[in-house]
């Protein structure tokens, strides 16, 4: 496995290639620093300086139609003077979901105006997932677009009949609800005197989890973390100026659209070229079409990316700069070299947490450089647990090893965690290294890979042990990915009869190809591989089951095991060193069943 830790000598050189833009990076640290949560600023407020300062700069760019940032903030005032009208305050909640339209962004910048929150309700959930997460936040008006009404209106004898319901349809209308359109019609386009009694660390947003492993919670944001998002992200680590164009294929309800994109988008009074959804095949027909300097990603995008059949001018666009999560480091340099990219600036960060990684520096495979207080703590995969000293606190592990990322949480730094209170609190570590202090756990494994540099490793729940080893579950797909026409592969253990631990088990799905040598597979793995380390059982499918932000149901894979069959999927098992992997037959799984079956 590759150790990617960093060096004295990567750090100054790429201390060097920062040096034009430090004086820039310098001021927009200090600036942040200074930043003070009681301030009068918020979403809102920053908007409708942008658009008395650049009135006739286009904000938004979406499929054939452009808004100015003059035009789009008139639209938001009469939106928000309608919620004005029909009640909303400071501190009311109003629900929005959409497909990423102009309209959902109109609405929630009109909702931050007066003080109100968002919540910014994922357009793919149903019966009662969508009932959950609307009664979750108690919205006192729920505005709903188009494509969505036939969903909401499924469940509207289930939600609270003080919910007052709007549609902002074009195309059909229901009797329940009112028509946003219309009301807008009359309003005034005057900036409201609410938006300057904001204060930063109020909250703007209830961003959803994806709830693939239970129902679905609702993170706040606040007007100050994503304040500081577009500082940090957009201005000192992408750099972006006024004339960049960001291309924003993600739903508006992921916190990498709302936060990361639209806050640097708007702080540096850029513009943002707005996708209704990702589309690997239109994908950079877009980039020209707009002319995006930049874009916002996940790390499955741009393996969906690297995926499709290579075209001549793969390498012609305007694109010098990435921003987003999840870039796997196999692909990474791939990536960057077939589309002539020249800063992945990838990043880490929790909706629930201000702390985040950044890679400033555009060093190659790491979620970047950390600022704030962290801390990377042993941990106990078997248990999923933090290892506890004896003195009944925690110990950090050293440069180069992996462990467990907790975010320290004080005044500067808050939690604003969700709107259940138990679960925010089952997400804080106490007396960690001291008496009284408090740690946020992201749940997430990382490496400590030196001078405040780290990468992801795993999920907690992602890693397994087998044979007394710790295995990580995103290392094993980056070597499995690499062989002849595998398209994807997901690794996770899965609970053996009369064994310890867990054994790993991949889910693969092939290119254009119906068939692969399994015997070529397992010599290739045993040359790259531990052997404890190589998957027991395959699973090959048609295709991965993902949620609407590309990221595969794990959880579903681990609930069918090897036992599960299915039409669509075949199942072969590590017969024995010399073979190779074998069909797994119902005579082999009985063997393996009482314990017969020696691994």
């Amino acid at each position: 496995m590759q150790k990617n830790t960093f060096s004295l000598i990567d750090i100054a050189n790429a201390g060097l290639r920062l040096l034009p833009y430090l004086p820039k990076v310098i001021y927009y640290n200090k600036s942040l620093n200074k930043l003070n949560p009681d301030s009068f600023l918020s979403t809102g407020l920053i908007f409708e300086k942008m658009a008395e300062k650049y009135p006739e700069r286009f904000f938004l760019l979406f499929e054939d139609k452009k808004w100015t940032y003059k035009d789009f903030n008139i639209w938001v005032n009469q939106i928000a003077h309608v919620l004005k009208r029909r009640g909303v305050c400071s501190g009311d909640c109003v629900g929005l979901m959409f497909e990423n339209c102009p309209e959902l962004l109109a609405c929630t910048l009109a909702v931050n105006k007066l003080g109100a929150i968002a919540a910014m309700i994922n357009y793919h959930q149903r019966d009662k997932i969508l009932q959950h997460s609307i009664n979750l936040v108690k919205p006192k008006i729920l505005i709903v677009g188009d494509t969505c009404l036939d969903s909401v209106s499924s469940i509207l004898s289930t939600l609270d009949p003080k919910i007052l319901l709007f549609s902002y349809a074009t195309e059909k209308e229901y009797f329940e609800y009112l028509s946003l359109s219309k009301e807008i019609a009359d309003q005034p386009s005057i900036n409201l005197s609410e938006t300057r009694q904001i204060k930063l660390r109020q909250k703007c947003y209830y961003i959803f989890t994806s709830g693939t492993t239970g129902l679905p919670k609702a993170a706040s944001m606040t007007h100050y973390r994503w304040y500081k998002a577009g500082i940090a992200m957009g201005l000192m680590s992408m750099r972006l100026k006024s004339k960049d164009v960001m291309y924003c294929p993600l739903p508006l309800y992921h916190n990498n659209a709302l936060t990361v994109a639209l806050s640097s988008v708007i702080n540096s009074g850029s513009a943002l070229a707005l996708s209704r959804k990702f589309s690997s095949t239109h994908f950079w027909e877009d980039i020209r079409k707009f002319e995006a300097t930049c874009f916002i990603y996940v790390g499955e995008l741009c393996r969906y990316l690297l995926n499709s059949p290579k075209q001549i001018n793969d390498s012609k666009n305007k694109v010098r700069v990435i921003i987003g999560n999840g870039m796997r480091p196999e692909i990474w340099e791939d990536f960057q070299k077939r589309f002539s990219i020249n800063h992945i600036c990838e990043f880490y960060g929790a909706s629930e947490n201000s702390t985040a990684f950044v890679n400033l520096l555009n060093l190659k495979k790491t979620a970047g450089f950390g600022p704030m207080s962290y801390a990377i703590v042993r941990f106990d995969t078997n248990k999923e647990k933090p290892i506890i000293n004896s003195y009944g606190f925690m110990n950090k592990v050293n440069k180069g090893e992996s462990g467990l990322l907790l975010t320290e949480v004080n005044r500067n730094i808050p939690f604003d965690g969700y709107n259940d209170r138990k679960a925010t609190e089952a997400k804080l570590f106490r007396n960690v290294f001291q008496k009284g202090d408090c740690w946020f756990n992201t749940g997430d494994l990382v490496k400590d890979q030196g001078f405040r540099h780290i990468s992801f490793v795993d999920r907690v729940g992602d890693t397994y042990r087998w044979k007394g080893e710790n295995i990580a579950t995103t290392e094993i797909e980056g070597v499995i990915q690499k062989f002849p026409f595998i398209a994807e592969a997901v690794v996770y253990g899965v609970e053996v009869p009369n064994t310890d631990g867990k054994a790993g088990m991949v889910a693969i799905t092939l290119e254009s190809r119906t068939s692969i040598d399994l015997l070529n597979l397992y010599k290739y793995l045993k040359s790259k591989l531990p052997v404890y380390s190589i998957p027991l059982f395959i699973r090959i499918q048609k295709k991965q089951e993902c949620t609407e932000t590309f990221k595969i149901k794990k959880s579903d894979l681990k609930k069918k095991s090897f036992r599960s069959h299915d039409p669509d999927s075949e199942i072969y098992v590590l017969y024995d060193k010399d073979q190779g992997y074998k069909k797994l037959t119902n005579d082999i799984l009985h063997l393996i069943e009482i314990g017969q079956f020696k691994f």
